[in-house]
This record gives structure tokens, C-alpha cells and sequence, in this order.
């Protein structure tokens, strides 16, 4: 991450498309993470706070088209960066209808309890813009750093290959990877612990 001068006192993030200005000291605080902000200032609840220490990969959201844990990132260093919550991306992702419709035989489903699913989409819908065509052994090096409390493991793999098809579909045919506002897709890969 990129140093912030914090004296300067407005800050601007954008958010799935619409930029939100905020004044440190008055909106925010410099210490404030980026996923405190999302979630209480901006009312984006999708991305869970589990650990609060980077481990668990519930606070996963996309920057600028990599994925990162929103608790161990400061807003202030979010300012001017593209962020992309699950709020974000679109009912129709390949990737979010991949978790909902994941029950193959043998694997179990996607998502249990739900409370993992929106780090988890996140992570694989960067894993994906990076590597649009990954073998199992690489989507559970990409995930390992998002906790299952039910250990939905194994369908939450088969979810994100099952979506690979359908997002390499979708991104050649709407010329973009993570449908954020004009957000290039970046170095991508598990959320960073």
C-alpha cells in the first residue's frame, strides 16, 4: 500500500461505481478500517467482520481488481482506489450464481450458513479475472485463506470451476473481468493475510 498523508482532510473511495467523499476527522477517522467504513458508514453489510485481524477472509472485497481483507486495510489508503463490494457485482455473476446453484453429488453445497459466501465470491471472482481457466488444486491455493465455519469446502471448489466457463464467456463477450466501473483487473490471487 501506498503511504496517505493524513493531514490532508477530505478523502474521496470509490465504491461499486459511485464515489464517496469523506472528511478525516469529521466522517472518518485516520485509524478507521476500510471495512468499519463500508459497513457502518456506507451501509455495505455484505462483507463480514469475523477475526478483525486478517485471518479469515470474511472481509474480502476487491481493490482496483485485486482482492484484499477490508479489515486490514485503512480507509484512508482505500482513497482514490476502485473498490468493489458484493454489492457490486451483478445478480447474474457467473460466480454468485455458481455458489447459489452449487449441490453436485458428492461435493456438497457452496454455502451453508452464508456467512463466509460474500469474502468467498469475492476471492474467486479476482482468483478468476487472473486466472481464467484454473485447475482444483488452484482454486483451493487461491480460497485457502477463507475460513468455512460449516466446512463447505469442497463446494465452494467445485462452485468456482463450475463458474469459470461462464465468467471467461461473459468477460469475452462484455470486454471486462470484474464488473466494477472501469476497474482494470491487477495482480489477483488469495486475499492477503
Amino acid at each position: 500500500m501506498e503511504t496517505v498523508d493524513v493531514s490532508v482532510a477530505r478523502i474521496s473511495i470509490s465504491v461499486n461505481g459511485r464515489e464517496h467523499g469523506f472528511v478525516l476527522g469529521h466522517d472518518i477517522a485516520a485509524t478507521q478500517t476500510l471495512a468499519d467504513v463500508l459497513r457502518e458508514r456506507l451501509g455495505l453489510t455484505g462483507l463480514k467482520v469475523a477475526c478483525d485481524e486478517g485471518a479469515c477472509g470474511a472481509c474480502t472485497v476487491i481493490m482496483d481488481g485485486r482482492a484484499v481483507l477490508s479489515c486490514m486495510v485503512l480507509a484512508v489508503e482505500a482513497a482514490g482506489h476502485e473498490v468493489l463490494t458484493i454489492e457490486g457485482l451483478p445478480d447474474d455473476d457467473p460466480v454468485v450464481k455458481a455458489f447459489a446453484c452449487q449441490c453436485e453429488p458428492g461435493h456438497g453445497t457452496a454455502l451453508q450458513c452464508g456467512f463466509c459466501t460474500p469474502g468467498a465470491v469475492m476471492t474467486a471472482a479476482a482468483f478468476l479475472n487472473e486466472n481464467p481457466d484454473p485447475t482444483l488444486d488452484e482454486v483451493k491455493e487461491a480460497l485457502a485463506g477463507n475460513l468455512c465455519r460449516c466446512g463447505c469446502y469442497q463446494g465452494i471448489a467445485q462452485a468456482v470451476l463450475a463458474a469459470a466457463p461462464a465468467r471467461r464467456d461473459a468477460a469475452n463477450r462484455e470486454g471486462f473481468a470484474v464488473p466494477a466501473a472501469g476497474a482494470p483487473a491487477a495482480e489477483t490471487g488469495s486475499a492477503e493475510t
